[in-house]
């Protein structure tokens, strides 16, 4: 009898650790979550408390982004998160976010962009036309892209997933 007390205690101890650690995983969610929501309650183009620029910027499975367009200051350091609020994965419906130089015409760098799969859609050959670009993510991911803002002027913003260009543009306008 005793045992069996023992074996069913181990038992409940074992099921308390799994939904502990379920837990743990759903507040860690929960917790990106809130981050993301908290840099998106900050007025956009603004310079926060850490001295840079915070941006949120949404995508969906209908291959769209929330802004077409964002508002920075001349040489202040940008912290963009992108978050992929569909269902697909990205095999299916991946989203990333690539801005270019001054001057690069985005349909000639997305053309280039469907051949480099390997690379996530980043082609090598293009690395010096990009000021800066977030890994591929799917449906519920977030990516986070850290870069300094160009000098004054507008520069076109682009997912290069395969297709999206047409639908999946804007401008970064730096003042």
């Amino acid at each position: 009898m005793k045992r069996i007390c023992i074996s069913w205690g181990c038992a409940l101890g074992i099921v308390f650790l799994i939904s502990s650690c379920n837990n743990s995983a759903e507040q860690s969610a929960q917790t990106g979550t809130e981050v993301t929501e908290q840099i998106a309650l900050q007025e956009e183009g603004t310079v926060a408390e850490d001295g840079k620029i915070h941006l949120t910027i949404e995508t969906n499975d209908a291959m769209k982004f929330n802004k077409k367009e964002l508002k920075a200051k001349e040489g202040i350091p940008i912290r963009l998160v992108l978050t992929h609020t569909g269902k697909m994965s990205k095999q299916e419906m991946g989203h990333n976010i690539v801005f270019l130089k001054a001057g690069v015409d985005g349909r000639n760098f997305a053309l280039k962009a469907m051949d480099a799969r390997e690379t996530e859609y980043i082609p090598s050959t293009e690395k010096d036309n990009i000021i800066a670009y977030s890994r591929l993510i799917g449906g519920g991911e977030f990516a986070v892209v850290e870069f300094i803002a160009p000098p004054k002027g507008s520069y076109e913003f682009l997912c290069s997933f395969p297709g999206h260009y047409n639908l999946m543009k804007g401008v970064l306008i730096v003042e």
